[in-house]
């Protein structure tokens, strides 16, 4: 009878530990089973390093996890990610922050930052070393390019007057997107607009000696570069999946700063080759210079500050960008960081 006793004992304990490890796998996979929900996310480039942490939580299944299916798409003009978001046409858009305070103070565009991919500058002032041009003050007398957009007298005038120089002498002139053939050809001796990142490196790479230096360096607030937008209707109502698109993000984004190799082989198989085709050696440098500006000492993937949304809301006002001040908590929400 103790036998029998003893083995009734250790099947309640065999059969305990079974539904134990049952619940604990439950809690593993909290989606398994649902149909997976649909985050439409339209980029503002196409694939480029900036977007490989999405690529690498696609490639990983990161997103599936989260019980979600992403599709990317690619905009048909650079107000895509804040039309089609506004719309409700796209779930999230990558935008730029002081086109989204614009578009909220001046138009009311009811769309707001969910998170930030990366949190400094990468915008230039961009020359061909043989101009001369090292400081703000140097551009006196000098033609600078830039890419259409309000922001570029406020900066240079910024910048001008913080490095004692004079804005009335700079010459400006809206070259579109031929920022790189706009120097290389002379057409302009400066630009205002290109990236760190990717300007630099393709110059770089294509033998010319460059000089630069960031806006923020001269009395330009510092902001974030990339934001992830999304209409604040949506917001609420489909906060858990937001909230877990971003989960996976962060994933992604982990995987990219612990294996930058990896994540480039998964970004040049995504490349739109016909249309914008990758060089692994500019992606590569993109990388390289992206990990340092998207994770910014302690501060968590994604996350937002109040501070730098009002700098940034202030001077678009003080000149005269914005027709209205807004406050800051009108502009973002943080709705996943990541545990520490």
């Amino acid at each position: 009878m103790k036998r029998l006793a003893g083995l009734k004992g250790l099947l309640v304990l065999i059969l305990s530990l079974v539904l134990f490890a049952g619940c604990g796998a439950e809690k593993e996979k909290p989606v398994e089973n649902k149909p997976l929900e649909t985050v439409d996310v339209i980029l503002d480039w196409y694939p480029n390093a900036l977007y490989s942490f999405i690529y690498v939580a696609m490639e990983k299944g990161y997103f599936e996890e989260e019980g979600i299916k992403v599709n990317i798409h690619f905009p048909a003009n650079a107000s895509d990610p804040l039309a089609l978001t506004a719309a409700k046409k796209a779930d999230i858009g990558f935008y730029f922050l002081h086109h989204l305070v614009m578009a909220r103070a001046n138009e009311n565009i009811p769309v707001k930052s969910i998170g930030v991919v990366v949190q400094k500058p990468l915008t230039v002032v961009m020359s061909l070393k043989e101009n001369g041009i090292t400081r703000p003050k140097d551009l006196e007398g000098k033609l600078v390019g830039y890419s259409g957009g309000p922001l570029t007298e406020g900066t240079l005038g910024t910048m001008m007057l913080k490095d004692g120089g004079d804005p009335s002498k700079v010459e400006v002139l809206d070259i579109g997107f031929e920022l790189l053939t706009g120097m290389i050809t002379k057409k302009v001796d400066a630009t205002i607009g290109g990236l760190i990142n990717h300007e630099v490196p393709v110059m770089l790479e294509k033998g010319f000696e460059i000089n630069y230096f960031y806006p923020s360096e001269y009395g330009v607030p510092n902001y974030y570069e990339n934001l992830l937008v999304a209409n604040e209707e949506l917001i609420e109502e489909r906060k858990d999946v937001y909230t877990r698109f971003l989960k996976a993000c962060a994933r992604g984004a982990k995987d990219m700063k612990a294996d930058p190799e990896s994540s480039l082989d998964i970004l040049l198989s995504k490349q739109e080759a016909e249309q914008f085709p990758l060089s692994r050696n500019v992606e590569k440098q993109s990388t390289d210079i992206l990990l340092s500006f998207m994770f910014d000492g302690d501060t968590p993937f994604l996350h937002q500050d109040k501070k730098v949304w009002q700098e940034n809301i202030d001077w678009l006002y003080e000149q005269k960008i914005i027709n209205r001040k807004i406050d800051a908590e009108e502009m973002f929400v943080n709705l996943y960081e990541e545990e520490k």
